[in-house]
């Protein structure tokens, strides 16, 4: 049995820089990190797109595991925002949420960020004319750090934090249970005990997250799913764009459903990627810092807000159902020409072998209207039409559409104003908490909570 103060559960951006917080004000608070997957030089994928093209399901995905987490293995977009990313600043107020998430930007620069640029989309003329066709962009400062660079600075990060902070690998949490005011985490090769927890499992913890709040009575709170694809196009259509925003969030209200339809994880001259997700292939996008890297095209996703009312609560549930119906058909990421899509046919090989513009991602030509319900699918057409009036070329035939790309978000956990649940000392971070939904806030709520404990020594 090993004793500390603070047990932190997961290393995704919470947990990391929770960490470095740690290790940076010093007060001999003894820590350590669980996390079921390996260090950031060791979470390699399997999948190589040439002998090995699908998911062979890793006892421990390197992709969603290890440190880092999920944004380990991202393009490292960090955006500096109340707008969008999450509800941080309910919890600390507007003026310290962004300075929260200021310091973070900070911290990466100084851990190998270098001269990575800061973009914002506050004094763009692109925002006023996307509004000439109901598009709004959202405001924002988003650093890109590229996927490259952002391997770099977790290194970093914990080349500074392990001679502080204790991190076992490879070790996956089973039960915490709380005993005269000390808690006891029980993994699959050791007993560790604290008097403070902090759960920082992220969005592949979700399941698990659940049962410890409903173990200990915890309130949680359905949250949303976001369904859509990730669009691959020349990346010539949107350079006028990404080369002054980089990271353009733009959100379009449909006229014919009256939904939410939106931009989402830009990556000019990027690459498209699978993603597994509780052994569910959806696909991603990655964009790196180096220029010799870099593609010709650019990708990002559309993806359509869902939130249920009563009484179905599981949405998460939902957006796994209809990336598994894509798995079953293409056995894994299926890939689609826009213009068969309109035309309400199949892309098959054939038309697939056509097509002007080189994909990035081995995936299989089909059909994703049998796969996305009709209303997500329409929401979609109907904002790539709205997308080509400031984008020209958006709606081309030979815009590739891949399926499903599905954001899945943690039930919010019921927290006070300081992340601790009803449950003393027992805390909720990142992106596993509901709170956050990005790499900025999850890695800002580390930090406010990192220093709110060391308050307690």
């Amino acid at each position: 049995m090993l004793n500390y103060d603070v047990i932190i559960v997961g290393s995704g951006a919470g947990g990391v820089f929770m960490a470095y917080e740690f290790t940076k004000i010093n007060k001999n608070i003894k820590v350590c990190i669980i996390d079921r997957g390996g260090p950031i030089g060791k979470r390699i994928c399997p999948i190589d797109g040439k002998k090995i093209t699908s998911c062979i399901h890793c006892k421990t995905c390197s992709i969603m595991n290890g440190f880092g987490g999920a944004g380990g293995m991202s393009d490292g977009k960090y955006n500096i925002t109340n707008n969008f990313g999450g509800d941080l600043y309910t919890h600390t107020g507007k003026e310290l949420a962004i300075e929260l998430m200021e310091y973070v930007d900070k911290v990466n620069l100084e851990m190998g960020g270098g001269d990575a640029k800061l973009y914002s989309t506050v004094t763009s003329d692109i925002k006023a004319e996307a509004l000439k066709y109901d598009l709004h962009l959202l405001d924002a400062k988003v650093r890109h750090l590229g996927t490259d660079r952002n391997r770099q600075i977790l290194q970093n990060i914990y080349d500074y934090v392990k001679e502080s902070v204790d991190i076992h690998f490879y070790e996956e949490v089973s039960s915490i249970e709380k005993n005269d005011g000390r808690f006891s985490v029980e993994t699959d090769k050791d007993t560790y005990t604290a008097s403070q927890v902090v759960i920082a499992a992220g969005r592949s913890g979700s399941k698990w997250i659940s049962g410890i709040c409903e173990k200990f009575g915890i309130e949680t709170k359905s949250n949303r799913v976001d369904i859509g694809v990730r669009v691959e196009i020349p990346a010539a259509v949107f350079e006028h764009i990404t080369s002054k925003v980089y990271e353009s969030k733009i959100v379009y209200r449909t006229k014919k459903y009256g939904d939410l339809v939106r931009t989402f994880c830009m990556n000019p001259y990027g690459e498209v990627v699978n993603e597994n997700t509780n052994g569910i292939i959806t696909v991603n996008g990655h964009s790196y810092s180096d220029p010799k890297y870099h593609t010709e095209n650019t990708n990002f996703a559309l993806l359509v807000s869902n939130t249920f009312s009563e009484p179905f609560k599981d949405s998460n549930l939902y957006g796994e159902s209809i990336a598994r119906l894509s798995n079953m058909l293409g056995g894994g990421v299926l890939v689609q020409r826009f213009g068969d899509l309109v035309a309400g046919r199949r892309t098959n090989d054939h038309r697939f072998s056509q097509c002007f513009l080189t994909p990035t991602l081995k995936a299989t030509p089909g059909d994703l209207s049998l796969v996305i319900p009709k209303r997500q699918l329409d929401d979609i057409i109907e904002m790539i039409y709205a997308l080509d009036k400031i984008a020209p070329g958006m709606a081309n035939d030979d815009t590739l559409l891949y399926g499903v790309e599905v954001k899945f978000y943690n039930s919010k956990i019921l927290v006070d104003e300081n992340l601790e649940t009803s449950v003393k000392g027992l805390y909720v971070i990142g992106d596993g908490s509901g709170v956050t939904h990005s790499l900025s806030q999850a890695s800002a709520s580390g930090v406010y909570v990192a220093r709110l404990i060391s308050d307690l020594y």
